[in-house]
């Protein structure tokens, strides 16, 4: 429980986005699609959203700093300790690419998160991994995190900016930055980015991972392309969401392995040399079933925490009390804005408390921890 003036807030938190998807979701509005078409209805083709306020008729019960940490802990299985204990690169670099692909969750169509305020966090836990999360700016949107686990000796960086468009039928979102996976035992790096998030209103409506990925590691001389496909291809249901893809080596573009699957059930690497499969990864192994989050203790959480700043929309959202819902999260923004106006009056910059924030036209967005360890969070996945 935190205390704010004479204000006690408890966080909230929410079931993780799971291989369950649509089925695992029990507070949809009713009239959903009507809804959402009739936000668009003076929104330009190529539009930026970053901008755009949802009502909490269209929010899930939890904050886009929890969306974009969850699949780090919010696993049945460590994939980063099988990362880990391969005994050589090529080993490794499989396992890195199954491990990239099960960051990947099935979404909710007509839903979203709440856009982090400035300054918010999100810190857990699971077993010996801790995750912090950073929200470093507003506008536009760019979130930094930071995870070690010190049993491992693993440690990720990720500074993204997401940059959603409105084009007509569809809203996609490219997903800017880079993530760093760092295997400090083998003295590793591997950069990767993020397939483009797809939202489809005709002529059937979906939420899918489409585009490109990459994975590289300079160390070992690997990389890897990956090309997710739609489920909803022609418009027709009932598709699997693909992926297919290659590893090769960096230096000549040889390649070693063909990569095949669904992101959402199995995927296979098949020894091009030796024509021998193996599966890489099963989502429903690593990510169905999957618990709330509890809180260990009420008194660690700080005031910034995504589950304390939200939670009272988040109780509006959960008794479908929407007047309640779209009060408190009024309240969130204005609170917000009256900050921003103090600081421009004083003259005054924002300052992240986490990390060291910089910028240029060349690199993009880079992000860089304070502290060079995670401490453990007051919120856990239980093992």
């Amino acid at each position: 429980m935190v205390t704010e003036g004479k204000e006690e807030r408890t966080a909230v938190l929410t079931k993780p986005f799971s291989i369950e998807g649509e089925s695992d979701v029990d507070h949809k509005p009713p009239n959903l699609i009507q809804r959402i078409l009739s936000l668009f209805t003076n929104v330009r083709p190529g539009s930026d959203l970053t901008r755009m306020q949802l009502p909490p008729l269209f929010n899930v019960p939890k904050s886009q700093l929890q969306c974009f940490s969850e699949p780090l802990y919010c696993v049945n299985n460590d994939m980063l300790e099988r990362c880990n204990n391969k005994n050589n690169p090529v080993d490794r670099f499989c396992a890195v690419v199954a491990w990239n692909i099960s960051l990947l969750r099935p979404l909710n169509f007509g839903f979203a998160p709440y856009n982090p305020i400035l300054g918010e966090t999100h810190h857990a836990s699971r077993g010996s991994l801790n995750v912090l999360v950073e929200q470093i700016s507003h506008h536009p949107p760019v979130t930094a995190l930071h995870a070690t686990d010190d049993e491992q000796n693993v440690e990720l960086l990720w500074c993204q900016h997401p940059n959603p468009k409105f084009y007509g039928t569809k809203v996609e979102t490219e997903v800017r930055g880079k993530r760093l996976l760092k295997l400090l035992n083998h003295g590793e790096t591997y950069e990767m980015k993020s397939p483009k998030l797809l939202i489809k209103f005709l002529p059937v409506p979906g939420v899918d991972w489409v585009g490109k990925d990459t994975i590289q590691c300079h160390e070992s001389g690997l990389s890897a392309e990956l090309d997710y496909g739609s489920k909803y291809f022609f418009g027709l249901r009932g598709g699997h969401r693909s992926i297919k893809g290659k590893i090769f080596e960096t230096s000549t573009m040889r390649p070693l392995f063909e990569i095949d699957g669904q992101w959402d059930r199995t995927v296979t690497v098949k020894d091009i040399n030796s024509g021998k499969f193996e599966v890489i990864y099963n989502a429903e192994k690593t990510i169905s079933g999957l618990k709330t989050p509890i809180v260990k203790d009420q008194r660690e959480i700080w005031p910034s925490e995504s589950a304390i700043v939200w939670s009272e929309v988040s109780q509006g959202i959960l008794s479908k009390d929407w007047a309640k819902a779209r009060e408190a999260k009024t309240a969130v923004e204005e609170k917000q804005r009256e900050l921003l106006r103090e600081r421009e009056s004083k003259g005054e910059t924002w300052v992240p408390k986490h990390f060291t924030v910089s910028y240029s036209n060349e690199s993009g967005w880079d992000c860089l921890p304070i502290r060079m360890k995670v401490p453990p969070a007051p919120i856990i996945f239980q093992l």
